[in-house]
């Protein structure tokens, strides 16, 4: 079968809530994927940070599979061998005291907005049924109901109503519009430390500290959303550790699952997450004994600090080779570590087309919003494979 009749397959019988790349993924390995014509690319895009340990890191791939041959799952009603050491050294890698594991991003994130909703009830007396969650314009969390009612992107949003409501929205990266929607029914301030779907926005220094002051004045939880900005991707464990600024609450994913597997996780501190108590939150598959092997395995790799390293080093490398087109071609570049968002200046090829371009070239990125390309290779890749892949960005983009 050909990439076409593949394509063909996809549009007859799949439903048509993505737009991909014309491209057929059949093998991968490391930062590099393969086609089903045998055509071989460099991942720049490592499935929107979910595969920052590269394809098939043959560390995690062996987790996962020592855990198949023992026992996949038990459900919740059940104890099992990995729950517990999992949720210690996930705990302790992030620097908290509980940790709540779930499957997907999106499942993180609903879990993280329950939590602080009963906190507000139980703990800091807010009126049953009037609590208040503030969140920036922008955002990306999901695409569950309750998620895309705060959402500001009008794909996201539109046919999906009737909403959820209790969430107030302000700029982001506005301090003090933040510090305006703050009030005696605020649950939660929940932000990205840096938004991804946006572009890549990195907020302005000091915006995290005055965040987490006013949470800290007014007895708010800080909520940090880290599933795509954490595990390594901008040279750190979690994004807001640039900051100098520890959350009430971090929501992680992607990364988690080590490419194999969806695994999400909330972590916080016990007077938080302790107000939960059975019955009142679970998932069937949260916490199953592979998903919490492959996380014992990620949480290893990043205790080593390798690769939080290479995302500085080559992030470096990254942004200033990308830097070097902002007026030839690019008009902005932003990020941190080992991702960046790169605008495309006005009068050069469109996001999709730059994109269609970049992968007839060997290489797969994906763009956001008309003329933004997001780029995050797997920090397993070579400086080598990071220069051909910028290469290819500056042919495609280069203006003179």
């Amino acid at each position: 079968m050909t990439t076409a009749d593949f394509i063909a397959l996809d549009e007859q019988w799949s439903t048509h809530n993505y737009h991909p790349l014309p491209v057929v993924i059949a093998t991968a390995e490391g930062a590099s994927v393969t086609d089903v014509e045998g055509k071989t690319y460099l991942d720049f895009l490592s499935g929107y940070s979910a595969l920052n340990f590269g394809h098939r890191h043959p560390g995690l791939i062996a987790a996962a599979i020592e855990q198949f041959g023992r026992v996949t799952l038990t459900s919740r009603a059940f104890h099992h061998d990995q729950l517990g050491l999992f949720c210690r050294e996930l705990a302790k890698l992030t620097g908290t005291e509980m940790t709540l594991p779930m499957n997907s991003g999106a499942e993180a994130v609903e879990s993280a907005v329950k939590i602080a909703r009963k906190w507000a009830y139980q703990v800091k007396g807010v009126p049953a049924g009037t609590a208040e969650i503030v969140v920036a314009g922008s955002n990306f969390h999901g695409r569950t109901t309750t998620i895309v009612s705060f959402s500001t992107d009008e794909t996201a949003r539109a046919d999906f109503g009737p909403f959820t409501p209790g969430f107030v929205t302000v700029k982001y990266g506005d301090a003090e519009a933040l510090r305006d929607a703050i009030t005696e029914r605020t649950a939660a301030v929940l932000l990205e430390p840096v938004q991804g779907e946006a572009g890549v926005i990195v907020p302005p220094t000091g915006y995290f500290a005055e965040a987490r002051r006013l949470c800290d004045e007014h007895n708010v939880l800080l909520i940090a959303d880290e599933i795509q900005s954490g595990l390594a991707r901008t040279g750190t464990v979690l994004a807001l550790d640039h900051e100098g600024v520890r959350a009430d609450v971090y929501t992680l994913g992607k990364a988690l699952g080590g490419g194999i597997m969806p695994v999400s996780a909330v972590v916080g501190g016990k007077d938080v997450l302790g107000v939960l108590r059975p019955g009142e939150h679970g998932s069937t598959f949260g916490g199953n004994p592979v998903a919490c092997a492959i996380g014992r395995a990620v949480v290893g790799l990043l205790k080593t600090g390798e690769f939080q390293e290479r995302s500085r080093e080559l992030g470096a490398h990254l942004h200033s080779r990308l830097g070097e087109l902002v007026g030839d071609g690019l008009a902005e570049v932003r990020g941190r570590g080992l991702w960046a968002g790169v605008d495309i200046a006005p009068g050069g090829p469109t996001g999709r087309e730059a994109s269609i371009a970049l992968a007839e070239r060997g290489v797969l990125c994906k763009e956001t919003h008309d003329h933004t390309l997001r780029i995050a290779p797997p920090l397993v890749i070579t400086r080598e494979e990071l220069d051909r892949g910028i290469d290819a960005i500056t042919e495609v983009v280069k203006t003179r």
